[in-house]
């Protein structure tokens, strides 16, 4: 079985209690109608013999009708709720998984495509118990008269049979293709989706270079071609449409012809010839199947795409915890030990918390090789753009995993933390911080004022009219504002290791300063590893870890490679 059709399977059970109402409605409704021709025959045939004596069967007809009605009525309301519910859970589930799989999934499938995947694709496969247990039920009318044919006279059961056969394999190549066009079709929506949001990210440059009109014709570049998919989609209901459809014409005909005949010949009376006309439309009534075969078409296509979001594996998280470590044994911030202190291979007994280790590390063309970052010291990473400063940083904080090696923290390999352990320990800052909550406050976490001060953002935020109760959506910042925001963030969520990602790039002067100063003298003791370009940061790290060419290529005091005159080029570079 493929994934895509577990996908479906799994929508139906997920559709909560409704799936189960749609098929007792579906089944009671059904029988409801195998029952009206019976009824319908037996009120003719009472009537025509005893005209009082058909009153009973009247009332038994009315009733089945009733039945149907409330069945149908109960049956709309089934669908639209059972398709909100499968639906809702499967999105639900595949954005927890999205998020949970880290940058795996955003680096695999544009934004727009996880977009579109997430809401129109998950729409479809949310429809899945409507037309799953809607075309379930045209079942139970199709058996059911062939059954009902059988008591009335067995050779009018092949004829029955015959066409039923002409339309089950009308419908199968008919699912196969509309499969695969549909897939197609919901392809070109994803890559218009993924366009767009492209588009929209860069507007302020499209409005700026007046390149709004050809941007536009590349978002609906893939119009055409969408198109053709609709109308090929178009083209195979159609045609299966008329196939199926001359069944049932013929059917009732063939029954109706060799009905009459045994009605001459006295094998059968009016109201059964009437039955018997009566089953052979509802043993047909897979040709109305078509609608919901070209419903599951889609919702397996949809599931397919859905399926390869859920592929991406998530990011694992183990068991353990970081170990405290002794008061006794605790170095004043700041202390490092010199470079070549640091035994390859070895772990190096923390003295202060946060201690990092990278051990013959590499990954994407870095290799970091063996690197030790004492507890508490702060730690400048430089290098020209392309060095790999950020995945020398995503590493530290593990939104990254190494190829080769592993990167440990306190003694501990990062995969073996809990995810509650992990994001505890280690705060990250990025150039392009995004605030995540309902308010600023939310944004930064617990205690907001105390981390908005280390990140000079506390002032600012005072001047807004709600304070820290502010909500995002209603407090435009710039991008420096923000960007304090998002140290804030990581100030208050780290408690051992703080990675900042170039993450003060926007702030001026005076207040890159403020905060520089705020990392050198944390008077919690945290490591602090920084992803920089500016020379002043450099400056005032306890050592420096010089990146070239995806390599480290020294490891010193600022002061000490300050003397090589490539490693001043690379601030000259950066300046420019």
């Amino acid at each position: 079985m493929r994934e895509a059709d577990r996908l479906v399977i799994g929508a139906v059970r997920r559709g909560g209690p409704w799936p189960v109402v749609l098929a007792v409605t579906a089944v009671v409704g059904a029988a409801g109608e195998l029952a009206l021709p019976y009824l319908i025959g037996r009120t003719v045939d009472a009537f025509v013999a005893n005209p009082p004596g058909g009153t009973p069967w009247l009332t038994l007809c009315v009733c089945a009708v009733a039945a149907v009605m409330l069945c149908e009525s109960l049956g709309v309301w089934a669908r639209g709720a059972s398709g909100a519910h499968a639906a809702a859970t499967l999105r639900s589930g595949l954005l927890r998984h999205v998020l949970g799989s880290g940058s795996a999934a955003t680096r695999r499938f544009p934004e727009g495509e996880l977009v579109t995947r997430a809401g129109l694709n998950t729409e479809e496969v949310g429809r899945a118990p409507e037309t799953v247990t809607s075309a379930l039920a045209l079942v139970v009318p199709t058996v059911g008269a062939l059954v009902a044919l059988t008591l009335i006279a067995p050779v009018l059961t092949l004829t029955l049979g015959a066409g039923i056969v002409v339309i089950l394999l009308v419908l199968r190549a008919f699912l196969r293709r509309t499969t695969a066009i549909a897939g197609g079709y919901q392809e070109l929506q994803g890559e218009i989706a993924a366009r767009l949001v492209e588009a929209l990210a860069g507007a302020r440059t499209i409005a700026a270079a007046g390149t709004a009109g050809r941007e536009a014709r590349r978002v609906l570049a893939p119009l055409p071609e969408l198109r053709a998919h609709g109308m090929e989609l178009w083209r195979a209901n159609a045609s299966a449409a008329v196939r199926s459809g001359l069944v049932v014409p013929l059917l009732e005909v063939a029954v109706l012809a060799v009905g009459g005949f045994m009605l001459a010949a006295g094998q059968l009376t009016v109201g059964e010839l009437y039955a018997a006309a009566r089953y052979a439309v509802l043993g047909a009534a897979l040709s109305t199947a078509l609608g919901h075969v070209s419903g599951l078409a889609r919702a397996r296509a949809a599931a397919g795409r859905v399926a390869e979001v859920l592929a991406v594996p998530p990011v694992a998280h183990g068991t353990r915890t970081l170990p405290p470590v002794p008061p006794e044994t605790a170095a004043p911030p700041g202390t490092v030990p010199p470079p070549e202190t640091a035994a390859p291979h070895k772990s190096v007994p923390p003295h202060q918390p946060g201690a990092l280790e990278f051990r013959d590390v590499a990954v994407n063309g870095l290799t970091v090789g063996d690197l030790t970052i004492p507890g508490g010291s702060v730690t400048a990473v430089v290098g020209r753009s392309g060095a790999g400063k950020s995945l020398l940083a995503a590493l530290a904080g593990r939104l990254v995993d190494p190829d080769r090696g592993a990167v440990l923290l306190d003694g501990v390999p990062l995969p073996e933390l809990t995810e509650e352990e992990l994001r505890r320990a280690i705060g990250y800052a990025f150039e392009r911080p995004v605030l995540v909550g309902e308010t600023i406050g939310d944004a930064i976490g617990p205690e907001p004022a105390g981390a908005a001060g280390d990140a000079c953002a506390d002032a600012f935020i005072r001047r807004l009219p709600l304070g820290y109760d502010t909500p995002l959506a209603e407090a435009p910042m710039s991008g420096g504002e923000r960007q304090r925001i998002g140290l804030a963030r990581a100030f208050a969520q780290g408690e051992r290791l703080l990675v900042l990602d170039d993450a003060t790039s926007s702030l001026d002067t005076v207040t890159e300063r403020q905060v520089g100063r705020a990392l050198t003298t944390d008077p919690r003791g945290r490591t602090r590893l920084i992803a920089a370009h500016r020379l002043a940061t450099a400056a005032r790290a306890d050592q420096v870890v010089w990146l070239e060419d995806g390599k480290v290529r020294a490891r010193g005091p600022h002061q000490e490679l300050w003397q090589d005159p490539a490693y001043r080029r690379v601030f000259q570079v950066n300046a420019q």
